[in-house]
């Protein structure tokens, strides 16, 4: 059962994406509305290997402290454990919220999907 507020992000993703013609938010809304069994996890040290220096990062499942990131990052994951977000703050890095990310990237330019 999907909860009330995951349908909600969902609704706020599609609606973004039809105002601003940003495919990448109707593609997060799939992914937000799927059951969390089909969610993938990812470490930080593979984050660090797939990004680079100020990168505005999307990942729709939870990421995990194993590891660090060696530059800045933006990062907007469905969930994050208590060790990733602590890292990624000490690097000088920022954790956004959806409605956040939509309000300073309409577009979804410049913003990394990952999974």
């Amino acid at each position: 059962m999907t909860s009330q507020v995951v349908i909600q992000m969902a609704k706020e993703l599609k609606s973004a994406s039809a105002k601003n013609d940003a495919p990448i938010w109707a593609k997060l809304a799939e992914y937000a509305l799927k059951p969390s069994i089909a969610r993938r996890d990812i470490n930080l040290k593979r984050i660090d290997q797939l990004t680079k220096d100020n990168d505005i990062v999307v990942f729709p499942g939870k990421v995990l402290g194993t590891g660090t990131v060696s530059h800045k990052i933006t990062l907007c994951p469905f969930s994050i454990s208590n060790s990733a977000a602590t890292k990624i703050l000490e690097n000088g890095g920022k954790i956004v919220s959806f409605s956040e990310l939509i309000k300073n990237n309409p577009t979804g330019k410049g913003v990394v999907l990952l999974g």
